[in-house]
């Protein structure tokens, strides 16, 4: 398993997506949009949150989101989220329970799980996922 870098990532409240940080200031970050590739200034106003800092609620314990991506990854074997973030709440809580069957249910909402894939795929397209898939067993040949 290679570990995805979320240090760096950030979210930005009153901000959509997600932002990678360039540098920090005395009152804030400067971030560069994975989406857009603009750059923002935040000030203490903002509140700021650093991704590979945020926990997903399980019945037993809390999965970082890191590993929420990883599982995503592994289940669509690298490729983006087969489901759309405006699926239905239903179809979004279904997909979920695949990738994380431990989920809190009543801490989890659909707009969560709708804003996890979001995220999935803006790092997916940003190159900002780092994690290997297995290796396909051969099958054993009896020749």
């Amino acid at each position: 398993m290679s570990e995805s870098n979320l240090d760096k990532i950030l979210t930005i409240t009153g901000r959509p997506g997600l932002f990678k940080m360039v540098a920090q200031t005395r009152k804030g970050v400067i971030a560069v949009s994975l989406s857009d590739q603009k750059k923002i200034v935040t000030n203490i106003r903002h509140q700021v949150n650093v991704l590979s800092e945020i926990r997903v609620f399980g019945l037993k314990d809390e999965m970082p989101i890191s590993d929420i991506f990883e599982r995503i990854y592994q289940l669509e074997k690298g490729q983006p989220a087969r489901l759309k973030p405006k699926a239905s709440k239903e179809e979004l809580e279904s997909y979920f329970f695949e990738v994380f069957q431990d989920y809190d249910k009543d801490r989890v909402y659909g707009s969560d799980i709708k804003k996890i894939i979001q995220w999935y795929n803006l790092l997916l397209d940003s190159n900002e996922l780092k994690f290997e898939l297995p290796k396909e067993e051969k099958p054993f040949n009896t020749e």
